[in-house]
C-alpha cells in the first residue's frame, strides 16, 4: 500500500497546551480534517441571507406603537416597494465538474489538518475512500508523524540493529582456535603445519590418516552453549522487531506532492488521483476519515468528512444518436453449389448407395436438399450436376460415361424430391392448403441439369503439385506432359512415369466427383436487383463503444466514415488536429459548432471557441447547460462572460 509520509517538526505552538489537553478538546468538539477542492478561484459561493444587517428599523411612534421602517424603491409600474436587502454568507461548493480524457479523469482535492490535530508525539493516519457506482476504493493513506514520534520510531530501528549485530555469521568465532592448535601440534603435527598454508585437505584423507575428520575435531573446540545461544536468538529475530519496532516506518510508494502551511499553521496536502472512467459513471465521491495514534495505541478515530463530489463532463455524450443505414443490392437469382464423391463401379454409371462411402455422401446432399426445399426465403428453380472421371480410357469413353452417370445422379435425386414431398403431404395433410410458400415449392418441378467433366485434369494439376508423398523431380516430369494436347496421348504416357502407380492409386479417386450446383431465387422478388437499406451494425458498434468509454475500439470501428462520431471519438482520445480536420468539412450544425468551441479552446484559439459556442447556443439552447459541464466551454464563458447569446463578436475577439 502506497503512503506519504509528513515529518513534522515543529511542536506545539499552543501556549501550555500538552497533548491531554488538547486531545480532550478534540474529543469535546470531534475535530477532523477537511476534504476540499484544490484552489480556491475554483469554489462556487452561494448567497444566504444573515440576521446581522438588515435593512429594516423597528421604532415606536408617539402613542407607543410599534412601527416598522424599510427601504423602499420604485418598482416597474412606478409603486413604492418595500425592500428588505440581506447580508450574504459565503458557502463553499461540495462539487467541480472534471473532464475526462482519453478514457481518465484526474480528481484534484486538497486535505486540510488543523493544527490543533498535530503534535510531536502523534502519529496522523488519514485514508480517502473513492466511490464509483456502486464500488468503492480506500485510496493511498497520508502519514502525518510528530518528530518525537519518529524519533522513538528510530529508537527502535536502531535498539533492534543492535541485536542484529550481536548475533553471530561466522561459526568460526565459535572454536576455541587456541586448544585446537594445541590438539594438532601435539597429536597431529602433519596437519599442524598447514594452519599457514592455504593447500586443501580433503576430509577423506583427513580421516585416512589420523583416524578422525576435520568436522569431527572442529565439533570437538567449539563452545555449543554459546552456539545454542547464537540459534535462539536468530529465532526471536522476528519476534524482537514487532517488540522494539512497534509501528514500522515506510519507505516505498511515497507521493512526492508538495505540502505547504498556511497562516494559520494548519496543514494542506494537494491530493491528486487518477481513475479509469467506466459506462454510466457520472459521478465520484471522496470521503475522508483517519486516526491519531500515540506509539502504537489509537488515541482518537477522526470523524468522516463531508463528502466531496466530481461530476464527470464525458464527450461520449456528445456522439449523434441517429440509426445509420447502409444500402444493400439484393440480387433475385442466388446459386450455392457443393460437391460429393460417389463411388461408382468400374465403367458403370447405376448408383450403389452401399458402395464405398456414398451412403454418408448421398446422405449429405439429400440433407442440403430437405433444407432448401423448407427454406422460406428463397424458391429452388433447377440444380446442375456435373459429373467428373479419371483419365483412364479415352476423352470419348469419359465423356459418355460421365453424361451418364450425371443422369443417374440426377434421376436419383429427383426420385429422392418426389419421395420427400410426398411423405410431407401426408404428414402435414390440410395444412399445406393454407402455407402458400410451401404449396408453390412443392408442386413447382424443380429442373435438374445434366453436364460432364469427361476428365478433370485441372484438379489433377493442382493434386499433384500439392502432394507430400511425391519428390520435385518427379512432379517436374509430371509437369512436362502437361504440355500435350492430346489428352488421350498424355494419359497414354503417365503410364511410363515411375509416379503413375501412386498417382492412379491415390490421386485418380478424387477426380471422380459430382458436383451440384442449386440455382435459386427469392419468394416475392420480381425485379433481378433491388436496393433497399439496411442498418449499418458496423458503424452502430462503434457508436455504442463510444458510449461505453471505449474509444480505440470506437475509431477503428469509425474511421472509415470519416464523419461527425468519427470526430467525437478523435476528441475523445485527445487528437485534436483530426478530430478539427473531420469537423470543418461538415455542416455546422449545433454539436458541430460545441465541438469545435470545445477544441479550439483546448487548442489555445479562444476567440473561434468563442464564436462556435454562441452559434450552438443559439442554435440549441440547452447547450448553455451543457457548457457549464465541460471544464473548456465553462472556463471560456467565465473568462469573456458569454451569457448572453447577443455578445458581440467584436467584444469576443477584442
Amino acid at each position: 500500500m502506497r503512503r506519504t509520509v509528513l515529518l513534522l517538526a515543529a511542536t506545539c505552538l499552543l501556549s501550555g497546551c500538552g497533548p491531554q489537553k488538547k486531545l480532550h478538546r478534540i474529543r469535546e468538539q470531534s475535530l477532523g480534517a477537511q476534504v476540499v477542492l484544490s484552489r480556491e478561484n475554483d469554489l462556487l459561493e452561494l448567497s444566504l441571507g444573515e440576521e446581522s444587517h438588515r435593512d429594516t428599523l423597528t421604532v415606536e411612534d408617539p402613542d407607543g406603537n410599534t412601527v416598522l421602517i424599510m427601504r423602499a424603491v420604485k418598482d416597474e409600474d412606478g409603486e413604492m416597494v418595500a425592500t428588505d436587502i440581506l447580508q450574504a454568507a459565503k458557502v463553499t461548493a461540495r462539487f467541480r465538474n472534471v473532464a475526462e480524457r482519453s478514457g481518465k479523469v484526474e480528481l484534484n482535492f486538497r486535505i486540510i489538518v488543523p493544527e490543533i490535530m498535530q503534535d510531536k508525539d502523534w502519529q496522523l493516519r488519514f485514508h480517502p475512500d473513492l466511490f464509483v457506482l456502486e464500488d468503492s476504493l480506500r485510496l493511498d493513506p497520508i502519514l502525518i508523524t510528530g518528530s518525537s514520534y519518529r524519533k522513538a520510531q528510530l529508537k527502535g530501528y536502531e535498539h533492534y540493529r543492535r541485536f542484529l549485530d550481536s548475533i553471530v555469521a561466522d561459526s568460526t568465532r565459535f572454536v576455541d582456535r587456541f586448544q585446537l592448535e594445541i590438539f594438532l601440534k601435539r597429536n597431529l603435527p602433519g596437519i599442524y603445519r598447514y594452519r599457514n598454508d592455504s593447500t586443501a585437505v580433503s576430509d577423506e584423507t583427513f580421516a585416512s590418516g589420523y583416524g578422525v575428520t576435520q568436522q569431527q575435531a572442529l565439533q570437538h573446540y567449539t563452545n555449543q552453549l554459546r552456539v545454542r545461544h547464537n540459534r535462539r536468538k536468530v529465532a526471536r529475530k522476528d519476534q524482537l522487531f514487532r517488540k522494539w519496532v512497534k509501528v514500522p516506518i515506510v519507505t516505498e510508494g511515497l507521493r512526492l506532492d508538495t505540502v505547504i502551511r498556511n497562516s494559520d499553521g494548519d496543514l494542506i496536502y494537494d491530493y491528486v488521483q487518477s481513475i479509469q472512467v467506466r459506462p454510466k459513471l457520472r459521478k465520484a465521491t471522496v470521503v475522508l476519515e483517519g486516526e491519531i495514534y500515540e506509539e502504537d495505541r489509537r488515541i482518537y478515530r477522526v470523524p468522516r468528512s463531508e463528502p466531496l463530489s466530481f461530476y464527470i463532463s464525458s464527450i461520449s455524450g456528445l456522439t449523434d444518436d441517429a440509426v445509420h443505414y447502409r444500402t444493400r443490392v439484393v440480387e433475385r437469382r442466388v446459386e450455392a453449389n457443393t460437391a460429393c464423391y460417389i463411388d461408382f463401379a468400374l465403367g458403370r454409371a447405376d448408383i450403389r448407395r452401399d458402395q464405398g462411402h456414398n451412403r454418408e455422401e448421398m446422405e449429405r446432399i439429400e440433407g442440403n436438399l430437405r433444407s432448401l426445399l423448407e427454406n422460406r426465403e428463397f424458391d429452388l428453380d433447377s440444380i446442375v450436376v456435373t459429373a467428373s472421371c479419371s483419365p483412364e480410357g479415352s476423352v470419348t469413353h469419359n465423356r459418355n460415361l460421365s453424361m451418364r452417370r450425371s443422369e443417374s445422379v440426377s434421376d436419383y435425386f429427383g426420385s429422392f424430391i418426389r419421395r420427400y414431398r410426398d411423405s410431407v403431404d401426408r404428414e402435414r395433410g390440410a395444412v399445406l392448403s393454407l402455407d402458400t410458400d410451401y404449396r408453390d415449392a412443392g408442386t413447382r418441378p424443380i429442373r435438374f441439369l445434366a453436364r460432364s467433366n469427361p476428365e478433370n485434369w485441372s484438379l489433377l494439376d493442382v493434386l499433384v503439385r500439392d502432394d507430400g508423398t511425391l519428390s520435385e523431380r518427379e512432379k517436374e516430369e509430371y509437369g512436362r506432359l502437361a504440355t500435350l494436347t492430346s489428352l488421350d496421348e498424355r494419359e497414354q504416357r503417365m503410364h511410363a512415369l515411375p509416379s503413375y502407380r501412386y498417382i492412379r492409386e491415390q490421386l485418380y479417386p478424387r477426380l471422380r466427383t459430382v458436383r451440384f450446383d442449386f440455382h435459386l431465387h427469392r419468394k416475392g422478388l420480381q425485379k433481378d436487383t433491388v436496393h433497399t437499406t439496411v442498418v449499418d451494425t458496423t458503424y452502430m458498434r462503434g457508436v455504442q463503444a463510444i458510449r461505453d468509454r471505449e474509444y480505440e475500439t470506437a475509431l477503428t470501428l469509425l474511421r472509415p466514415y470519416h464523419d461527425y462520431n468519427t470526430a467525437v471519438a478523435y476528441c475523445a482520445l485527445d487528437y485534436n488536429a483530426s478530430a478539427l480536420e473531420v469537423l470543418e468539412g461538415l455542416d455546422r450544425t449545433d454539436k458541430v459548432n460545441y465541438l469545435l468551441a470545445l477544441l479550439y479552446s483546448r487548442c489555445g484559439e479562444d476567440g473561434k471557441a468563442a464564436e462556435c459556442y454562441l452559434k450552438a447556443c443559439r442554435q440549441n439552447p440547452t447547450l448553455v447547460h451543457r457548457g457549464n459541464l465541460d471544464p473548456e466551454i465553462s472556463a471560456l464563458v467565465k473568462r469573456y462572460r458569454l451569457d448572453g447569446a447577443d455578445q458581440d463578436k467584436k467584444d469576443i475577439e477584442r
